[in-house]
């Protein structure tokens, strides 16, 4: 047999192999109504271009190694305890100086099934009856802890800790589907993020291979109870952060990798605008007592992420290739996880850019909290918080 046409047939059955994925070993196998959306991404010209050529974020030291899993969130009470931060069991835990404190958990049916597991990621298949605490706020008058749950919605625990009480779970009718990260002002009014009604928490990658538009910034008023939203349409709104004045906040397009501010008061209330384009996919955002805002990027872009953000029919091809959702993610980073920390100022000048670009010490953060001149990093990703010492 000629070689053109053993090449031929092994190519036939190539492409017929890639194309109806038997096995079922795409990304997307088990979502039949996946599609993919289109990114309006800038020039790539446009990306920061700066670095921190001395990685420093490798001299930060790595703390609770092992004790805990997945610390997305961290904050301090009004009376300066802490950390707290949220875990992937479903409980929010104390450090009291010695040793981690169960203090909070937003799901009433926990059992066995939220039981100590090898890896932050072990527990996604479960995190719908365990709940999932991401973003954590601590209201500064009353010490009521505000939690993110990605499937519990908006809820409040008060300073004692216990069973956290829901607060909202749905906007004009539509239910909340990924509750993502909550910020709360002097008047008790929380903002907070829906990052997907389309798709779970657990099933984040194929939200983040997607693109899609479901996304939502919201307002819970305590007094009316009433659920207001604020920005809609948006792709994997992520972290937000209210100014110190209470005038804007910050938040953050995960899908676009931009920082916008939405206006609260003054003559712009109510309209929002980008203030920065990011130098990769970020996750939270947080404000220090300057009214700088750091955030955590989950990586950079890579030229090859940014071609598949602009071409959603190629994504689509790509996605359906018998490739792992694993494998699609490291191509779309560039193979590693790399750290990176940027700082801003409120009209969104790049301030500070620290990073680990091998992935040597911190190689994921979702958060960073800056408090007495160290940044505390957590990761749901990893199993301990980073801490680097700001010079």
């Amino acid at each position: 047999m000629r070689p053109s046409i053993v090449f031929g047939v092994v190519f036939f059955l190539l492409a017929l192999y890639c194309g109806l994925d038997p096995f079922k070993h795409s990304a997307i196998s088990e979502f039949p109504n996946f599609e993919s959306f289109k990114v309006e991404m800038p020039a790539w010209s446009e990306f920061p271009v700066e670095k921190d050529t001395k990685n420093l974020l490798q001299k930060s030291e790595i703390k609770f190694l092992n004790q805990i899993q997945g610390p997305e969130s961290i904050a301090f009470d009004p009376q300066g305890r802490g950390p707290y931060t949220g875990i992937a069991d479903g409980r929010v835990v104390l450090w009291d100086g010695e040793k981690w404190n169960d203090f909070a958990y937003t799901s009433a049916n926990r059992s066995g099934l939220c039981d100590p597991k090898p890896s932050p990621l072990s527990y996604l298949k479960n995190e719908h009856i365990c709940g999932r605490p991401l973003g954590l706020r601590f209201d500064k008058k009353t010490g009521d802890l505000y939690i993110a749950d990605p499937y519990f919605g908006l809820m409040k625990v008060g300073p004692e800790g216990g069973l956290a009480e829901s607060l909202t779970t749905e906007a004009e009718g539509v239910p909340l589907g990924f509750t993502n990260d909550v910020d709360v002002d002097d008047e008790g009014n929380v903002y907070f993020t829906d990052s997907s009604t389309k798709y779970q928490r657990r099933n984040f990658m194929q939200l983040v291979f997607s693109a899609e538009d479901s996304g939502r910034v919201l307002k819970y008023n305590p007094r009316t109870k009433e659920t207001t939203v604020l920005l809609r349409n948006l792709q994997f709104p992520n972290g937000i952060s209210l100014s110190k004045d209470g005038s804007f906040f910050i938040f953050c397009e995960g899908s676009k990798g931009r920082l916008r501010k939405y206006w609260l008061k003054g003559e712009k209330a109510g309209t929002s605008e980008v203030i920065a384009i990011l130098p990769g996919y970020p996750d939270n955002v947080r404000a220090n007592e300057r009214n700088e805002f750091w955030v955590a990027i989950h990586c950079r872009r890579t030229i090859y992420s940014y071609i598949n953000a602009m071409y959603p029919q190629l994504r689509q091809f790509l996605l359906k290739l018998p490739i792992s959702a694993k494998l699609q993610y490291l191509m779309h980073i560039g193979g590693r996880l790399h750290a990176v920390v940027v700082k801003y100022s409120p009209e969104g000048k790049l301030l500070q850019i620290l990073e680990d670009r091998q992935g040597k010490v911190v190689r994921a953060i979702s958060e960073v909290e800056e408090r007495e001149g160290k940044l505390w990093m957590g990761s749901v990703l990893m199993s301990f918080i980073s801490v680097y010492q700001l010079e």
